[in-house]
């Protein structure tokens, strides 16, 4: 792809296109779509022969995205803030099966990437007059990782809504540790009531005015590309040792995660086929059985940050594959996990393969070895999108040993806590942005 400007267009198709910076800066578009790139380049495995770290491969594969734009001189700089630490590819149980460890940020979960790239990018562009308030909803691990990527950050401020009751203690306490320009309030509902208050506010036009927002969930273009670039990295690492596409089972709720790696796929990177786990909130999986798309009420589960019934990037997916969803269930599938077969699959690695998993991993690792009971050949690889230290009061019962505490985790333990109490009321969080 040449340097020309890619533009960024609704999946709404009645926003203006835009260029990436103010997609970033804006969050979702206009008329209430999600921003994506109008092209996707497409890339060989030679194309990254000269690049083995996780910093010059997410340079190569964004770099069309930025091309041309106030970001592209930044570009460099951007990743290296954001993939300093490389998550590990490693085999796991039985031949031919691999984790791709992605839970070794800040905050010992998968969203440090995006996160870290989001506040990188946001940091280099011009800021205005009044602070831009990032307004997050989580189901867990979202907002830790907004939270600790933009903390003391000059000119942003976060904003945090999560579930009450519905995080495990140990998400609750990183969620409301920052302080400074860093909130959290707790909402008496589910994640989708937290992330329908988050559209609700950044979806007005008017508000915004008087309230300059920004958003750091994944409907953020700005979170969702560098995703791609993790599992670049893994599927290039596997090519070059094997010569053989690496298939990829990832946990979802949000969709944002197995989004990006689809993305990766469609520019060319060696990935096989794509399995979505998810837990007992499963209108993915009922749609990929042939079902109309149908979001469901959330289910609370040992999974947390997948309890999501309405995941906001299905419309990306439906985007990408318009005609008819008969191609969309022949490029992706998906299966469902109950809490049981989470106990009984966290029990069991540690049993059988000395390995200490969190629920969410265990979601894919439960889909996986469904897969080769039906003779499902080929290199698998199932993705860790948190650590289990996160959720002890899960897994160590189960395990009957204690999980050790990384040390980014321990650190923020150690920090005070606070979380703010919000009614699940648009206009209650509006007077909370006024008056902040």
């Amino acid at each position: 792809m040449s340097g020309a400007l890619l533009k960024q267009v609704s999946t709404r198709g009645i926003a203006p296109a835009v260029d990436i910076s103010s997609a970033i800066a804006a969050g979702p578009a206009p008329d209430g779509g999600l921003y994506m790139p109008a092209a996707f380049p497409t890339f060989t495995t030679d194309d990254f022969a000269s690049d083995t770290s996780l910093v010059d491969v997410a340079h190569r594969l964004l770099w069309p995205f930025f091309a041309g734009d106030a970001l592209e001189a930044s570009l460099h700089d951007i990743c290296r803030a954001a993939f300093a630490v490389e998550p590990p590819l490693r085999p796991f149980g039985t031949a031919d099966d691999y984790i791709l460890e992605l839970f070794h940020g800040a905050t010992a979960a998968f969203k440090d990437y995006g996160a870290g790239f989001l506040a990188a990018c946001l940091s280099a562009l011009p800021q205005g007059d009044k602070p831009l308030t990032i307004v997050v909803a989580t189901s867990g691990d979202t907002g830790a990782a907004v939270g600790a990527a933009f903390h003391g950050k000059p000119g942003v401020r976060v904003l945090i809504l999560y579930p009450d009751g519905r995080v495990s203690p140990r998400q609750a306490h990183q969620l409301g540790c920052f302080g400074d320009n860093v909130r959290a309030f707790r909402v008496n509902g589910s994640f989708d009531d937290c992330q329908q208050l988050a559209k609700d506010v950044l979806g007005d036009v008017g508000f915004r005015h008087e309230v300059p927002l920004g958003s750091a969930n994944s409907i953020s273009i700005g979170r969702l590309l560098p995703q791609m670039a993790y599992y670049a990295h893994a599927a290039l690492r596997h090519w070059r040792a094997t010569g053989r596409p690496l298939n990829v089972v990832v946990p979802t709720g949000n969709l944002g995660n197995a989004v990006a790696c689809l993305l990766a796929r469609c520019c060319g990177l060696p990935i096989g086929s794509l399995v979505l786990a998810n837990n007992a909130n499963d209108a993915l999986t009922r749609f990929f059985a042939g079902q109309d798309y149908r979001p469901l009420p959330t289910i609370a589960t040992l999974a947390n940050a997948m309890d999501v019934g309405a995941p906001n990037n299905f419309e990306r997916l439906q985007w990408l594959y318009p005609d008819h969803p008969a191609e969309l269930r022949a490029a992706v599938s998906a299966d469902t996990v109950d809490d049981a077969h989470i106990r009984k699959t966290i029990v069991s690695a540690h049993t059988q393969f000395g390995e200490t998993i969190c629920p969410h991993t265990a979601c894919a690792l439960a889909v996986l070895q469904r897969l080769r009971e039906r003779g499902t050949q080929g290199d698998w690889c199932i993705v860790a999108t948190a650590h289990p230290a996160k959720f002890p009061e899960v897994v160590e019962p189960l395990i009957g040993a204690e999980v050790p505490l990384p040390e980014a985790l321990a650190e923020m333990l150690a920090k005070p806590s606070h979380a703010d109490t919000l009614a699940n009321d648009t206009d209650a969080l509006r007077q909370v942005l006024r008056d902040w």
